[in-house]
């Protein structure tokens, strides 16, 4: 594993992280920034919103930038839900927001290209990475200045993948022992691999508040001074 001084673990440089959560994929709303996400995937629409802008047919895409948008998909096929037009009688896709891109006219046209290869939503090279199903709030607490930050992590998430999150709130943050009720996280662990269990259920069986109780993991200086 290469290591950064004395501080072993992933060259964040090249480090790509693999979930994003709900919140993060809303965040890419605008036609300059569109993420989506669709059969537990999220992916970048950004190049093919810059490829057609100004095009009727990005309408419904921009509409839906930042959401899941797994209902317009057949899960066992991985295409476009399709049905059967009322007015040719033909298999045809399943567009209640209005036809989009790469999607075939109605009817035959002259004016329609098809030239473009594999539709975008077979298209892997927009993909990003996967969609947290699930997420849970964590603290972190830094023990040398004091300084507490809550995050939203995926519960599949590593604990690198949540240093990860981390980093814009402490730039040194590799250089600390984390550490949760005194014993060392193993760090390509999850949380729940490192006994942070997701109590969420327990307290909604006892109908109580679950966030009145968010778990902390403590964060201890090395005294390396190593940046990622």
């Amino acid at each position: 594993m290469p290591r950064r001084g004395l501080v072993a673990g992933p060259e964040f440089e090249y480090f790509q992280r693999r979930y994003f959560t709900p919140a993060e994929v809303a965040q890419h709303n605008q036609p300059e920034d569109l993420w989506v996400s669709y059969l537990g995937r999220v992916y970048d629409l950004t190049p093919l919103a810059e490829e057609y802008k100004g095009n009727l047919l990005l309408k419904p895409i921009v509409e839906v930038a930042g959401q899941d948008i797994s209902h317009w998909f057949d899960p066992k096929t991985k295409d476009i839900r399709k049905h059967i037009d009322p007015l040719t009688s033909c298999l045809r896709y399943c567009t209640p927001r209005g036809r989009f891109v790469h999607v075939p006219p109605l009817l035959p046209r002259s004016d329609w290209a098809n030239d473009f290869g594999k539709p975008w939503w077979q298209r892997s090279s927009y993909e990003v990475g996967r969609l947290s199903a699930k997420t849970r709030i964590i603290r972190i607490i830094n023990t040398l200045t004091s300084q507490e930050q809550t995050l939203e992590v995926g519960i599949l998430e590593s604990m690198w993948e949540i240093l990860h999150r981390y980093l814009p709130y402490n730039a040194h943050a590799a250089s600390y022992t984390w550490k949760y009720e005194g014993k060392n996280l193993n760090m390509d662990r999850t949380l729940e691999e490192n006994g942070i269990r997701d109590e969420e259920e327990e307290f909604d069986y006892l109908n109580m508040d679950g966030t009145l109780h968010t778990p902390a993991i403590l964060l201890y200086f090395n005294d390396d001074l190593t940046e990622l």
